[in-house]
């Protein structure tokens, strides 16, 4: 049997009758065992990335939590509830005081509308008259600005609407009712910005400067904008849009009230706990995750499959024994180690502050009893909600304090913590974008895949070389056969 692979001839046992190939497949098989390693290592070196990656992951997600606890809202949350929540609603951030409001609406804002008469337009007979237009309103500063549209002769009514909104830029809407055959054009915000107050100077929120938009879109009916009208505990007050924001309370007017309004503001502690609480239920999950990886078991007679070993195995038992094979992979792993205990410590730090805590522990928020847990948390719930109850801003600063050294807040701490422990796994295992050549990982597997390209390039030559060796002994035998034949053939002749 002749073989050809690449540029040489192959022979095969056409003269010894030996399975040249098989011989050879076996004699390569023993070549390639080191190369089999390389690749077990590879394959390992690609666990080893994709769990610390897995970390990383996590920690992020850890990370986000974090900085949303550095926020005063996290502990002081505030609740608000209304005695008519369909004349005023309101909402109040963590610096506004508890206690009792009263809000009286006397008036709701609104914008001003212009409108035709019934009947007063057919959009089907409209004509347009050509020539260039505009309107002023004033802005929020007071000062007028004037807005400019062309028209042209052959628009349709729909064509001018369209331009004079474009011209508007939002602050205006201008549109047809099909059902009573009239324009109407209104602001789209609420209150008064024309300065001229009184009744000789104020000449409404949109000025028509021709006579355009009375004479061709009969606009020739208008109702005035105004002013929210309110009181807030007795103090009159105006505001240009239905809502307004005083003492760090924010009021949305619904309706106009009959009288008074009590809007009562609390703190609460039900959110507040249960922020504090989803940061330590992720905290747990990461140190778990982090501690079983340095407590796995590691299996070393559970070696990376091979290509040709997972053809011969069900995808169950693949999955069973990669299993067994990534288990510890990341054990001993020091900046695993050390992140774990600059957490645990960072979390156990006494904070020296003027407030009531300084601890942890002082608000119902322990370690585990159990050290196999890596020093993960547990809330006494009751401890902690009555000093969020009673003291929400001691609570903030044991988290938040802004000092340096002593005084940290332990979040700040945290934080620290958890950016050098990403930082470290980032140096070990990168970033899915990032090259090879920018993390130690990434750069041992660059050198492992040389090995291998260049280990390949090697077994190509060495089996070259079987070849040859074989090849030349079967024609070496080939030669023998025929020059048998030919002696066998003289002396046949001879007899």
């Amino acid at each position: 049997m002749n073989i050809n692979t690449g540029n040489a001839m192959r022979v095969g046992g056409l003269a010894s009758g030996i399975d040249t190939e098989e011989i050879v497949s076996q004699l390569m098989e023993a070549e390639r065992a080191p190369l089999i390693k390389l690749e077990q290592d590879q394959q390992r070196i690609s666990w080893k990335t994709d769990a610390f990656r897995d970390i990383n992951t996590q920690l992020k997600e850890l990370d986000d939590i974090v900085n949303e606890m550095k926020y005063s809202k996290s502990y002081k949350s505030k609740s608000t509830s209304t005695s008519d929540d369909g004349a005023v609603t309101a909402s109040a951030n963590s610096s506004a005081s508890e206690g009792t409001y009263n809000v009286k609406v006397d008036q709701l804002a609104t914008g001003e509308m212009h409108a035709g008469d019934t009947g007063s337009i057919d959009s089907e007979s409209f004509t347009a008259n050509e020539g260039t237009y505009e309107f002023s309103m004033y802005d929020e500063n007071g000062e007028k600005q004037t807005y400019q549209f062309e028209v042209e002769e052959d628009d349709t009514l729909n064509d001018v609407l369209k331009k004079i909104n474009n011209a508007g830029e939002g602050n205006v809407r201008a549109s047809y009712d099909a059902s009573s055959k009239r324009v109407i054009m209104e602001t789209t915000r609420t209150g008064v910005y024309n300065p001229g107050t009184d009744s000789n100077n104020y000449g409404g929120e949109i000025i028509f400067e021709d006579d355009f938009f009375e004479n061709t879109l009969k606009l020739t009916n208008q109702k005035d904008a105004q002013n929210a009208k309110f009181e807030y505990n007795g103090l009159e007050t105006e505001s240009k849009e239905n809502n307004y924001t005083i003492n760090n309370i924010h009021f949305t007017f619904n309706n106009v009230t009959d009288g008074n309004t009590r809007i009562t503001v609390t703190n609460n502690v039900d959110d507040a706990y249960d922020n504090i609480k989803n940061f330590v239920d992720k905290y747990n999950e990461i140190i778990d995750e982090m501690n079983t990886s340095q407590r796995e078991e590691i299996h070393r007679d559970y070696p990376p499959l091979t290509k040709e070993q997972k053809e011969e195995m069900t995808d169950r038992e693949i999955e069973k024994w990669e299993e067994k094979a990534k288990s510890g992979i990341l054990r001993g792993e020091s900046s695993i180690r050390n992140g774990m205990l600059k957490m645990r410590q960072s979390t156990q730090a006494k904070v020296d502050t003027d407030g009531a805590y300084n601890l942890l522990s002082q608000i119902g928020i322990t370690t585990t009893g159990d050290y196999q847990d890596g020093g993960k948390l547990q809330i006494d719930e009751d401890k902690l909600k009555e000093a969020l109850s009673n003291n929400a801003d001691d609570v903030y600063k044991l988290f938040v304090n802004n000092s340096e050294g002593e005084g940290r807040g332990l979040i700040n701490r945290f934080d620290d913590a958890l950016d050098q422990t990403k930082s470290q796994i980032e140096s070990k295992a990168g970033k899915s974008y990032q090259t090879p050549d920018n993390y130690s990982l990434g750069r041992e597997m660059k050198r492992l895949d040389t090995r291998v390209e260049t280990f390949e390039k090697r077994m190509e030559k060495i089996e070259d070389r079987y070849w040859k060796q074989f090849t030349a002994m079967e024609k070496a035998i080939s030669r023998m056969n025929q020059q048998a034949d030919y002696m066998f053939s003289q002396f046949g002749d001879g007899m």
